[in-house]
């Protein structure tokens, strides 16, 4: 089975394979007519989604499922960022502490989905939205009244938003029409391209502790810092390819609908970052 680069989507495929999933998939009906009738002869009623050897009470997942997971999760965390930006427009010294709560809580929560297996626990998904929704309204604030000047708080998060959702269906279109296809090949390279970016956001840390904060320059609005955020943009673009891919599947062999959550917080956790790194690089032409 082929993995995803994203550690949320991977636990849901990983979770997913064996139980309702990919294990019954293609499996022969028997004793659908004894499950269709009874043992009386009366007629029951039979779920359209169910599988083979699918747990009872359960049916499998649709792409309805993952729309309406995903866009549940979207909506808190947009009104938890909205909530967030106002808090810190009311009172700027609540900023880094909103930005650190949402961050690490947010981080911690995805952990704990992803090595507990618990993608599929929606009281944990939303949590996460809420938190994310912290981060994502200080972070917003931040980039677009003390990052930049001349310019409408307002039109930047647009732009970003804007950016962000154009991103988001111009890959699902590529998905679509097969433009790029999503191989075991490109999942490696992908996966080989973030732990990259990873260990230089890292380095950027370490450096930074000795030569006064700047690290190695991927922050500071210069020419590095604008390539460095143009390929985590391109990264994220390409990260949901193999989202997309991962649900697909999970959708062709059945899995349990409660997938649809695991998905929901694999999309959600790409959408973030994608979000963040655009309004990052148009903080940085909006600089003095």
């Amino acid at each position: 089975m082929r993995e995803s680069s994203n550690p949320v989507m991977r636990g849901v495929l990983r979770d997913n394979s064996k139980a309702g999933g990919y294990a019954g998939f293609g499996t022969g009906v028997a004793g659908a007519g004894q499950a269709m009738y009874g043992q009386a002869g009366q007629p029951q009623q039979v779920d359209p989604y169910a599988r083979p050897n699918q747990p009872v009470g359960t049916r499998a997942l649709t792409i309805d499922d993952v729309v309406t997971k995903t866009a549940m999760t979207l909506g808190v965390l947009i009104l938890s960022s909205i909530v967030s930006y106002f808090l810190v427009h009311q009172n700027v010294a609540l900023a880094m502490p909103l930005l650190l709560v949402g961050a690490l809580g947010g981080f911690a929560l995805v952990m704990v989905a992803s090595f507990g297996r618990k993608q599929d626990n929606p009281a944990i998904v939303l949590s996460y939205a809420v938190l994310e929704g912290l981060f994502v309204g200080a972070v917003s604030f931040v980039f677009a009244n003390l990052a930049v000047s001349g310019t409408s708080a307002g039109v930047l998060i647009g732009q970003a938003i804007l950016g962000t959702f154009g991103v988001f269906a111009g890959m699902l279109v590529v998905y679509k029409t097969g433009a790029i296809r999503v191989t075991p090949r490109f999942t490696r390279m992908l996966f080989a391209a973030l732990m990259g970016v990873i260990v230089l956001i890292l380095g950027n840390l370490v450096v930074g502790f000795f030569n006064g904060g700047s690290g190695l320059g991927l922050y500071d609005g210069g020419p590095i810092a604008i390539i460095f955020s143009l390929v985590c943009i391109g990264l994220a673009a390409f990260s949901f390819l193999v989202d997309f891919d991962s649900a697909d599947r999970l959708i062709r062999a059945g899995a349990p609908s409660r997938a649809a959550w695991g998905i929901a917080l694999g999309l959600t956790v790409t959408l973030v970052w994608l979000y963040v790194e655009i309004l990052r690089l148009l903080s940085y032409f909006n600089q003095d």
